[in-house]
């Protein structure tokens, strides 16, 4: 769905729209959508911006950080945006970020899809790494094993090679007791 400056401009835009798995593209393969993305908002011209108010919900399929498990993390988010036209002529320079730019997104030419916005933000409303469960003992960094489902068959006792002149010492001491 594209929202219209020019059609904002005449009158508010009241949206209930349904975007199914895969409609909307993430951008990474890390994360999955797995359930509709429903999403309620109003779209208004205010002083020459769009703004955009609503509220998502949808469930999305991440890896856990640990063992490596699917794991589907609920997605509810409200939001309240701001988009100003980005001034004509302007080239993208790095600048410092004054903390009126930080309130506010840009848009080129008559406007902005309203996936875009929706990705934004089931992306700004994930957690950065998920984990399966509280207790989530991961992989076996050795043999690779799910210490969840199974008992790996490395040797518990390595040592590391660093520390062996030191376990000579003391296998020395030891004996001279």
């Amino acid at each position: 769905m594209f929202l219209d400056v020019k059609d904002l401009a005449v009158r508010k835009l009241r949206i209930r729209k349904i975007y199914a798995p895969g409609s909307i593209d993430y951008h990474t393969s890390e994360i999955k959508q797995v359930a509709p993305v429903e999403v309620t908002a109003t779209a208004e011209l205010l002083e020459g911006q769009i703004r955009i108010e609503g509220q998502l919900e949808t469930k999305i399929e991440m890896v856990c950080a640990r063992c490596l498990e699917p794991v589907i993390e609920d997605v509810n988010r409200s939001f309240d945006l701001f988009y100003a036209p980005l001034p004509k002529g302007a080239k993208p320079k790095e600048d410092r970020l004054k903390d009126d730019d930080t309130e506010i997104g840009f848009f080129e030419g008559d406007g902005l899809f309203l996936a875009d916005v929706l990705r934004e933000q089931v992306l700004l409303a994930l957690p950065l790494k998920v984990i399966c469960q509280s207790d989530c003992r991961g992989l076996c960094p050795n043999c690779g094993a799910n210490l969840n489902h199974e008992e790996c068959r490395c040797e518990t006792h390595a040592t590391d090679p660093r520390l062996a002149p030191l376990a000579r010492l003391k296998q020395d001491w030891l004996k001279k007791q």
